[in-house]
């Protein structure tokens, strides 16, 4: 089995994760597309413009269902149900108030359940407790759209830390990184 050391970029199975910052939605593509089978994307009803960006990694988007919630509580009830769906491959949600003690642990639950990975997409100070880990992701300024830093600041079984890589999704495979 491989070890987190062999591969510091792959979320813990089961469990829920979080992720904040600008470059949050490239770490999401990149997680979606290392998970095999439907990739679930729960999003306010009115907040998500294009979901499929240009450079999408081949047959990423013909796997991505997207589920336009009208409030919060739909939006929560989506992705546990989601997560609780054994056939999924990845659950991605963008709640937009910050998740109580209850919520973040119901979720957890539920990846247990349907032995389905969660990723939160969250904005800075609204991170729940129950979480696995929380990343914070951004562009790097003065490369081009390969460079990412990604720094995991947060994880429960194992030591924090934060990557420089270079990735670009229509080339597919993992990125490039250093530490």
């Amino acid at each position: 089995m491989e070890s987190a050391l062999d591969d510091p970029l792959r979320l813990r199975h089961a469990r829920i994760h979080e992720v904040q910052g600008p470059g949050r939605d490239a770490f999401a593509i990149f997680q979606a597309a290392r998970h095999p089978g439907p990739v679930f994307w729960a999003c306010p009803f009115n907040q998500r413009g294009m979901l499929y960006p240009p450079g999408m990694p081949e047959g990423l988007a013909g796997r991505i269902y997207l589920m336009r919630a009208r409030s919060e509580v739909d939006l929560l009830w989506a992705t546990e149900e989601a997560l609780r769906a054994s056939v999924t491959g990845l659950v991605v949600s963008e709640p937009q108030q910050p998740l109580s003690l209850t919520a973040g642990r119901r979720l957890q639950l539920a990846a247990e359940k349907g032995g389905t990975t969660g990723l939160m997409l969250i904005a800075p100070g609204q991170g729940s407790n129950a979480t696995e880990s929380r990343w914070h992701c951004r562009p790097v300024a003065g490369m081009d759209a390969r460079g990412h830093h990604w720094a995991m600041i947060k994880n429960k079984h194992g030591p924090t830390g934060d990557w420089h890589l270079r990735w670009m999704p229509q080339e597919g495979g993992d990125p490039v990184f250093s530490r």
